[in-house]
């Protein structure tokens, strides 16, 4: 009428080994069969059963749960591999103008992610700031199209136990019509004689404007009731 044996419910993860003392009693042992991973499944709840010898035999239960302690075996991982935006080079300095994200299925500490700047121009640094626990991104200086038309960085996002993971950042700026023409003469005659033939060339006119796309196309145009006029001698 004694224990005579134990048992536990059927699972992958858990086997029941039961063993004999000196005395003749028996105890059982719980061994793991295979690795557990806490994303996949945080807790196991048990059955075990021990029986006695009797007839009929008698039986007695209790619940066993197992929680499965957090590992830090996954990385961060970004929402894009690679953000890519467009600001206007009009934005005040520190404006806010890009949030990457990266998540961990991890928990705790392991979970924690800090952002930094990794492989990245210091030009660029010096015009942009990321944020180490938002991973926002903002202007430190006033952006010019005319200097720079494009920042490309690499954004490092790391977790509480070491693993990290990159994404790139493209930022192309945008021209503003922030630029006036500018209108050089390159050549012109002291002098026009007054029999002069219609056509003569009296000055050379070169314009140009540092905007570009349609803010940087010139027109020229002449004052009315003058004997001159103006015309494209090139591209």
């Amino acid at each position: 009428n004694s224990v005579k044996g134990y048992q536990i419910n059927p699972n992958p993860y858990f086997s029941l080994m039961v063993r004999g003392n000196s005395d003749g009693g028996k105890y059982p042992e719980l061994y793991l069969e295979k690795p557990l991973d806490r994303e996949e499944q945080p807790s196991h709840r048990l059955i075990l059963t021990a029986f006695d010898g009797g007839d009929p035999p008698r039986s007695a239960t209790t619940q066993i749960e197992v929680f499965v302690k957090d590992n830090n075996d996954n990385p961060p991982v970004f929402s894009k591999d690679e953000y890519r935006i467009s600001v206007s080079e009009n934005v005040p300095p520190g404006s806010s103008v890009l949030l990457v994200t990266a998540t961990d299925k991890d928990e705790g500490v392991n979970a924690e992610i800090y952002y930094y700047f990794r492989s990245t121009a210091q030009s660029t640094r010096h015009m942009f700031s990321l944020d180490e626990k938002t991973g926002m991104i903002k202007t430190n200086q006033s952006l010019d199209f005319e200097d720079i038309e494009r920042y490309t960085m690499e954004v490092e996002a790391k977790d509480g136990g070491g693993l990290s993971t990159q994404c790139k950042v493209i930022i192309d700026i945008l021209d503003e019509n922030d630029n006036i023409p500018e209108i050089i003469i390159t050549s012109l005659s002291d002098k026009i004689l007054e029999d002069s033939l219609p056509g003569m060339v009296v000055a050379l006119i070169k314009t140009r404007d540092r905007d570009s796309g349609e803010n940087g196309e010139v027109t020229c145009h002449i004052g009315r009731d003058v004997p001159f006029k103006i015309y494209s001698s090139s591209n």
